[in-house]
């Protein structure tokens, strides 16, 4: 029963993990698809919204309120860098608008060091109360947030998606974008949209993640690495390849750190990533998202 217990705290503390990897993942897969471009700028989205979020309910805001507040700041600071950064230099080879977005993760980081310092900051979990046991594993009630809240963005993104005018548009510049642009879709238009959405999620995965781990102005380099690692071992195809590839991520990194040491789960994380390059490029999902080598 002992060993079931802690089968069962270790994943969920994986999908915990897991759904944040997610929510910051699609954000990469999305704007891959839609602009060419690996925004490493993504994780530092999550750490705006973390540390926006907890500003907000110090000054006295609600946490709703404040959840809100801080989702729509950071879309809106999502669109400012796709208009800024991004769309002038649209022309430029990817190599460069790589490197653009690491310029722009730098300087996000260094504001959000001078606003916020170098203080790491928590944010209280949305339900109050003690933990919640079953079958023996104790579970944090947070920990259900994370997991509820991280697939209820993704059901909204699937209903972006798949039933509304502008989903399927940016969905036909993922396809095709030479036919996208015949039938009357403009790319860059839908560039916009898709990095502010990523932004927005990214963000939602930063204030999930505040009250469980807390919250500081570095620490969107590594939730955006870790997030990058998932959608590569998805395939960079599509969203679903992405999740699948966050959940192994959060469940490999949580059996790590509760069988082995938690000072081994990040160098797991890139063990899998370099596997993953050196022997599935087009990630272990390819086949099932029809992707052609």
């Amino acid at each position: 029963m002992e060993h079931l217990s802690q089968f069962v705290q270790l994943i969920f503390s994986g999908l915990t993990i897991g759904s944040i990897y997610a929510l910051i993942a699609i954000g990469f897969v999305i704007t891959y698809n839609i602009t060419g471009v690996l925004n490493f700028a993504q994780g530092e989205f999550a750490m705006l919204g973390a540390m926006i979020c907890i500003s907000m309910v110090s000054l006295g805001l609600s946490k709703i309120l404040a959840v809100w507040i801080s989702v729509l700041f950071v879309f809106i600071i999502g669109a400012l860098f796709e208009r800024v950064t991004i769309y002038p230099a649209r022309h430029s080879s990817v190599p460069t608008l790589i490197i653009i977005t690491i310029g722009v993760s730098i300087a996000l980081r260094g504001i959000a060091l001078l606003i916020w310092g170098t203080e790491p900051r928590s944010l209280s979990p949305f339900t109050e109360g003690g933990a919640l046991n079953i079958l023996g594993a104790v579970i944090q009630p947070q920990s259900l947030w994370a997991i509820g809240v991280s697939f209820l963005s993704l059901l909204l993104m699937y209903l972006f998606f798949e039933k509304t005018f502008t989903g399927k548009a940016v969905t036909a510049c993922v396809i095709n974008g030479f036919a996208s642009r015949l039938m009357g879709i403009q790319p860059e238009k839908m560039s916009l949209i898709s990095i502010s959405i990523s932004a927005a999620l990214g963000a939602v995965g930063g204030i999930i993640i505040a009250p469980i781990s807390g919250a500081s102005y570095n620490m969107g380099l590594m939730l955006g690495m870790k997030a990058f690692i998932a959608a590569v071992i998805g395939g960079l195809s599509n969203a679903p390849a992405a999740i699948a590839g966050a959940m192994i991520i959060g469940i490999l990194e949580s059996f790590t750190e509760g069988l082995w040491t938690s000072g081994y789960k990040d160098a797991i994380s890139f063990a899998v990533l370099l596997l993953v390059l050196f022997f599935l490029p087009n990630g272990i999902f390819a086949k099932i998202s029809g992707k052609r080598v």
